[in-house]
């Protein structure tokens, strides 16, 4: 097993693309066709997880939080970073992280919480911009159906929890081929009218890549006519926060004490008791208080995140119950997340969770 099948498997639930603008998550350190022994799998890379992955002959950390954010000058050993990235180096670990686009994609860090909360009917609260394109092409009748299903197969045609969409209307493709071309119908230099299916479908920009190649691979003409659209339509299989339901309401006291107990907190932040019951959820693992605004206008009882700022506490005005685990405690499940993932599609693989606790902020 190398590296890179480890990050195909990976990347084929979290792509790259879902990743936020200032992230850098991706392949840190290592060579992508260096064999894997086995993994460690941990939040945080620090100089006590690569100590760990050196003792339990682990060659690939697996890591949430990215060990570099910004770009490295020199390789000194000044900071944790650097020290991380050269004993990395001389033992020829990789590195790898998965951040924000875990943290966006369906079934990622969020659902993760959601699931642990109980909660159901789950929804993306922000869904992503820009992210979906249409593709419409042209093809013989009788070779629609062949050609839609390697379109589906490469990963588009899905909406929702729908698979297979598309749109289908008949008529005639005309064309004149020049001397040189191998016409899959009529004949070079005569003027040809074939009978054709227009295909329309959708898909995820990151998918572009693959869905061409089938497209090109599929399809019989030697020059097949496609055209792929820009879509404004937000994509609600990807983004930032989810949004679920309690299976019964519950009073705030009851809801912060099952949190607590739930994430195993030596403390749990809140805001002021609303005086409401609980029923709808809104969270976001890790630095999620930028969606306070959004939870509020959604209309959702109670806000769950990592962090939060002082104010952030007042300007919530009791209109929802925000309640505050600690990043680092809101975000262990990434372990687990990463254990199904790799599991699921590679069984039987040597995986260690990383026993370091890495949670820099300390209570007395």
């Amino acid at each position: 097993m190398k590296i890179a099948q480890i990050i195909n498997v990976l990347e084929e639930f979290a792509p790259l693309h879902l990743q936020d603008n200032f992230d850098n998550a991706g392949l840190q350190v290592g060579d992508i066709s260096q064999q894997v022994k086995s993994v460690l799998l941990c939040l945080d890379v620090t100089e006590e997880v690569v100590d760990e992955a050196i003792e339990m002959d682990c060659n690939l950390v697996i890591s949430h939080h990215p060990l570099l954010f910004e770009p490295v000058k020199s390789l000194t050993g000044k900071t944790y970073i650097e020290r991380c990235v050269i004993k990395a180096c001389k033992n020829n670990i990789g590195i790898y992280s998965a951040h924000t686009n875990l943290d966006n994609v369906w079934g990622g860090v969020n659902f993760r919480l959601a699931e642990k909360i109980g909660l159901q009917n789950l929804r993306i609260l922000k869904p992503k911009e820009n992210s979906l394109l249409k593709l419409v092409t042209f093809v013989p009748v009788d070779h629609a159906e062949g050609l839609r299903n390697a379109l589906f197969h490469a990963g588009a045609g899905h909406i929702g929890n729908y698979d297979s969409c598309s749109y289908n209307s008949e008529g005639q493709g005309t064309f004149r081929a020049g001397e040189d071309a191998r016409p899959f119908v009529g004949e070079s230099g005569l003027f040809h009218t074939e009978a054709e299916t227009r295909i329309e479908t959708i898909l995820p920009v990151y998918k572009k890549s693959s869905v061409l190649r089938a497209l090109l691979v599929s399809h019989p003409y030697e020059e097949p006519a496609y055209d792929f659209y820009p879509l404004s339509n937000s994509w609600d299989r990807a983004g930032a926060g989810v949004v679920g339901e309690l299976p019964d309401e519950e009073d705030e006291e009851s809801f912060l004490q099952r949190l607590k107990t739930i994430f195993q907190l030596k403390n749990l932040k809140h805001s002021p008791l609303t005086g409401k019951m609980i029923r709808e959820v809104i969270l976001c693992g890790g630095s999620g208080a930028f969606l306070i605004k959004d939870a509020i206008a959604y209309g959702a009882d109670a806000f769950i995140t990592g962090e939060a700022k002082y104010n952030d506490y007042f300007n919530v005005e009791k209109r929802i119950l925000l309640a505050v685990l600690g990043h680092y405690e809101s975000e262990l499940c990434t372990k687990e997340i990463f254990f199904d993932i790799i599991t699921k599609k590679i069984p039987n693989f040597a995986i260690h969770f990383s026993n370091v606790n890495t949670n820099p902020v300390n209570y007395i």
